[in-house]
């Protein structure tokens, strides 16, 4: 098409050195070809998802900010709704698995039970990022140091001050204040939970065989709860001498100071793009077929499992959405809709990582979008397959 308009237009700028013929030819040729692009662009936009189509999902509030971005962005190219609520991980597989929704989110992949339930279910890896330590502490906004052993013994409430000789011989130039540590966690089913738990019981011992790695372990009495990584980040933000975890981009959004975390390799690394994308490359990925179960692929990327930790942050984790292989399943389900929906994954994976960096996220790493682009072909409706992309 544009190649007819370029050689319409030289044959106007020839013609206007010619006769008055040679000029209204090439004009006639001109309008013809401009209303053949209009007639193709109305064919092309009519077989488009209507403007009325709403998608809905639910899940994890780890990458909430990116996914509300995305709808947004989405939105405004398609016209097609995309309501997401973040409830955490474990509210999103429940509903993922009561065909509720029309996707899921969570932070961890699904455990084999709830693979089982959930039976057709595809996991699409989406985006990467991280665990933040924060705290509220009355003069202090500098980067502090942790480990993971005494991170497991704060949150288990065996470290109760903040001048504690375990705390302050890891950091020696601070005033650590004689002041009892508030503890702030997750009180939902949550992913963030469960890959920062993960964390913990790959570091300590007593953190691993009293909690272990859960969504929703039971708190030691005097924990602070708050609903998602939102509510964390208030309850840290309301109460001094606190401490809590979010994903990365919570505490850059609601300017909270944030600690650095020693890695394998000893050094204290403070969570950023290029310390999230150094785990991710240290780390060797293997990935399942989509339609398989993921129980067996790690809640973060364990630098323990890595010769040379060197500068990834260690609380480094994808973020995943689930749906269903054979969207038929879901009551509400449309050809339309399965149309819309199969769209707006295929251009997340794609043009929608452009929006990972601004909002503190790791885009996917090529490799890794390849192999969503195979899990995304695996999608039907009425046993059709929805698009091949080829």
């Amino acid at each position: 098409m544009a190649k007819s308009i370029i050689t319409s237009n030289v044959s106007i700028e020839t013609a206007k050195k010619g006769d008055k013929m040679n000029y209204k030819i090439a004009v006639y040729l001109e309008t013809l070809a401009l209303i053949v692009l209009i007639i193709s662009f109305i064919f092309y936009t009519s077989n488009l998802p209507a403007q009325s189509i709403r998608l809905s999902g639910a899940g994890a509030t780890f990458p909430a900010p990116l996914i509300q971005k995305w709808s947004e962005e989405f939105h405004d190219m398609t016209g097609i709704q995309v309501d997401y609520e973040g409830i955490g991980s474990g509210g999103g597989i429940n509903q993922l698995i009561a065909k509720t929704v029309d996707f899921g989110a969570s932070d961890p992949p699904m455990t084999d039970s709830e693979f089982d339930n959930a039976k057709g279910a595809l996991h699409l890896p989406i985006t990467i990022g991280g665990v933040a330590i924060i705290y509220n502490i009355p003069g202090i906004d500098r980067e502090l140091n942790f480990t993971g052993e005494v991170l497991a013994d704060i949150f288990r409430r065996n470290i109760t001050r903040w001048n504690d000789s375990r705390l302050a011989t890891i950091n020696p130039s601070v005033n650590l204040p004689d002041n009892a540590i508030i503890v702030c966690c997750r009180s939902d089913s949550s992913g963030t939970t469960k890959v920062f738990t993960s964390f913990l019981s790959d570091e300590s011992k007593e953190w691993r065989d009293y909690y272990g790695a859960s969504k929703k372990p039971k708190w030691p009495e005097g924990t602070l709860g708050g609903k998602g990584n939102t509510g964390v980040a208030a309850l840290v933000l309301q109460n001094q001498y606190s401490i809590g975890y979010v994903e990365f981009s919570y505490a850059i959004e609601n300017k909270i100071p944030y600690g650095k975390i020693q890695n394998p390799s000893g050094k204290f690394i403070a969570p950023s793009l290029q310390t999230m994308s150094a785990a991710v490359e240290a780390t060797s990925v293997t990935l399942p077929l989509g339609n398989e179960s993921w129980a067996t692929v790690g809640s973060y990327f364990n630098l323990h499992l890595v010769e040379e930790a060197h500068d990834g942050y260690p609380i480094t984790s994808f973020s995943y959405i689930l749906v269903y292989k054979e969207l038929n399943v879901i009551p509400e389900m449309t050809q339309e809709k399965a149309n819309a929906l199969t769209w707006f994954l295929w251009w997340i994976i794609h043009d929608g990582q452009h929006y990972a960096p601004q909002l503190h996220y790791v885009p996917l790493p090529q490799k890794v979008v390849k192999h969503n682009e195979f899990t995304l072909r695996m999608i039907s409706f009425n046993g059709q397959q929805v698009n091949d992309w080829s």
